[in-house]
């Protein structure tokens, strides 16, 4: 009975919605986007920091052995906190759409309607496809393709959550209107070295690791693993660098704007 209590189905909607009621009392001129916005991150960070911490111990526990090796984690996690959070995520996206619209005055979003759900999937299609692919494609391999091996890759599959905390931080220092400090310029930082390490580095090193078990170089490995595995490591990897060269361009368009006042006063 704990267990089902502490599982995500109800710990992340729960923490929403404890969120939702508190941040209005707290910052109260807030719309009901920012509060919601607010809220999916505070959750998001939360979720993040749990399944980074259960990466550290699995890939600590596994890397003596990184295809035999054992942790319950690495399947317990995913039953408990990371499918539920994955639904739980994709309804706070759509009512942070939802509510994001509906405070700019658009008319079809006075109610909830196929349409608005519509209009969500397609401005966010790439992360509402990013949420199916692991609820359709993790799940399945953590439960039941794996034969009880690779608890080390799931571990640090855990580890790509480590940039969340630092992107939602970011997007809560512009609500609070701290865009132009110093915190969150460094936190600017953090995301970018993050997100390389952990959700690009990642896979080559992952790669490297499995090559160092069997004995055989780095470009070698492809071809060793089966075609479902890389095919599965490319749909994972794609989105991350698309929307690392993202970050990059809008950190080079931060970094150009700070520097205009100073050039403005050196002419």
């Amino acid at each position: 009975m704990l267990q089902v209590l502490a599982c995500g189905a109800v710990v992340f909607p729960g923490l929403f919605f404890a969120f939702k009621k508190i941040l209005p009392r707290v910052f109260t001129r807030w719309s009901d986007a920012d509060v919601v916005l607010v809220s999916e991150r505070l959750v998001s960070s939360i979720h993040a920091v749990m399944a980074t911490t259960a990466g550290i111990i699995i890939v600590t526990s596994c890397r003596g052995n990184v295809i035999e090796s054992r942790h319950w984690l690495a399947t317990y996690f995913v039953i408990w906190y990371g499918v539920p959070y994955m639904a739980y995520d994709l309804l706070a996206m759509y009512l942070s759409h939802y509510h994001r619209f509906r405070v700019n005055g658009h008319k079809e979003y006075m109610q909830h309607s196929l349409k608005t759900v519509s209009s969500f999937v397609r401005r966010e299609v790439l992360l509402v496809l990013h949420h199916i692919a692991l609820l359709t494609v993790l799940l399945p391999v953590t439960l039941f393709f794996r034969e009880d091996q690779g608890d080390f890759f799931i571990g640090c599959l855990f580890l790509t959550e480590l940039s969340t905390p630092f992107v939602s931080l970011g997007k809560i220092l512009i609500q609070l209107g701290l865009h132009e400090s110093w915190l969150h310029k460094l936190n600017g930082g953090m995301v970018l070295l993050t997100f390389f390490i952990c959700r690009i580095a990642l896979f080559p090193y992952m790669y490297w690791m499995y090559g160092s078990h069997y004995g055989i170089p780095l470009y070698a490995v492809p071809s060793r693993l089966p075609l479902s595995a890389n095919l599965g490591n490319c749909c994972i990897l794609g989105p991350q660098v698309y929307w690392f060269v993202l970050l990059c361009r809008k950190g080079y368009r931060l970094y150009q704007r700070s520097r205009r006042p100073d050039s403005s006063k050196d002419e």
